[in-house]
């Protein structure tokens, strides 16, 4: 398997001089699996136009476009380039877009094709030309993909439903664990709180490890694992419920699970290249955490497997 990344920043595009190192786009992975560069897609963010132009210059040519399009939740900033996705607009080409919903009385379809309105686009989802298949996707831990592709989904911790990915082929496994923020206990602990009942803290502290625990046992062993890395530990403290992680949280759990190698992604739409120079300075130096080798996703980085 084939990992490259064509956008890896969180919330919204961020391009200018102080972002081009590591790249401004919102999020989008591109996966290539087995010989015949079976084409896999995570997340639709801006990152994917730049991913379709690429497609167009230098896969077209050797036949139809074919794609299989996993988006980790319907937050904007991982949806917002899929209007711009060239193939789609191209009629031999085939997409199948998979994806979870919220909302039970919206389809994905809608969800996904409800920003291609002409209030917003010039162009109507209703109009595209290209053969295009909508599957809604809920956490299942065996999902048979074919050409020996085999996929798991987890429930992740964000204000609406997110959907980690574990993609295993031939004994190789890449994970997604973003938009996500660890599990904690929702009940008062401090004993003075009028709201403090012993019996619910202990059993909410309880409920939250255990999920901690699920998500690390899901990426465990991933010979690349792409986590949600949006804040610093620092920084995070007054960010809590925002639904994305610390980086010291995410090596960490990395760790434990002996995750091979470590994708740190979805970086804050402000943080600068120059931040990122010093983070990684200080989180990925070779060695420094234990069998786990961290990164952080650039705009045009290739990972093999």
């Amino acid at each position: 398997m084939k990992v490259r990344f064509w956008g890896v920043r969180g919330s919204i595009p961020s391009p200018g001089s102080i972002t081009g190192k590591y790249g401004g786009n919102t999020a989008c992975v591109e996966l290539r699996v087995g010989s015949a560069e079976r084409l896999v897609i995570i997340d639709a963010g801006s990152g994917i136009r730049t991913l379709g132009n690429f497609l167009m210059a230098n896969d077209l040519a050797n036949g139809p476009i074919k794609a299989d399009i996993f988006l980790s939740h319907t937050h904007w900033d991982h949806i917002m380039g899929y209007p711009f996705f060239t193939p789609i607009y191209v009629p031999t080409t085939e997409v199948k877009i998979y994806g979870p919903v919220t909302f039970e009385d919206d389809p994905l379809e809608d969800v996904v094709g409800g920003q291609m309105k002409y209030r917003y686009f010039p162009v109507n989802i209703g109009e595209l030309s290209s053969n295009i298949t909508y599957i809604r996707l809920k956490e299942d831990p065996s999902i048979d993909l074919g050409d020996g592709l085999w996929l798991s989904t987890k429930l992740l911790n964000h204000p609406i439903t997110s959907l980690g990915y574990r993609f295993e082929y031939k004994g190789k496994v890449v994970c997604t664990c973003y938009d996500t923020e660890p599990f904690r206990n929702l009940f008062a602990t401090d004993p003075n709180d009028p709201d403090y009942d012993e019996v619910m803290a202990i059993e909410g502290e309880e409920v939250a490890t255990e999920q901690n625990m699920v998500v690390e046992q899901f990426f465990a062993g991933a010979d690349l694992l792409i986590h949600d890395a949006q804040y610093t530990a620092e920084e995070y403290s007054s960010r809590v419920n925002w639904g994305h992680t610390s980086i010291e949280y995410a090596i960490a759990a990395a760790n434990r699970a002996g995750v091979k190698k470590l994708a740190l992604f979805h970086h804050d739409p402000d943080r600068t290249d120059e931040q990122l120079d010093v983070l990684a300075e200080k989180y990925c130096k070779s060695g420094k955490q234990s069998g786990t080798e961290v990164f952080f996703a650039r705009e045009g980085m290739v990972v093999n497997l």
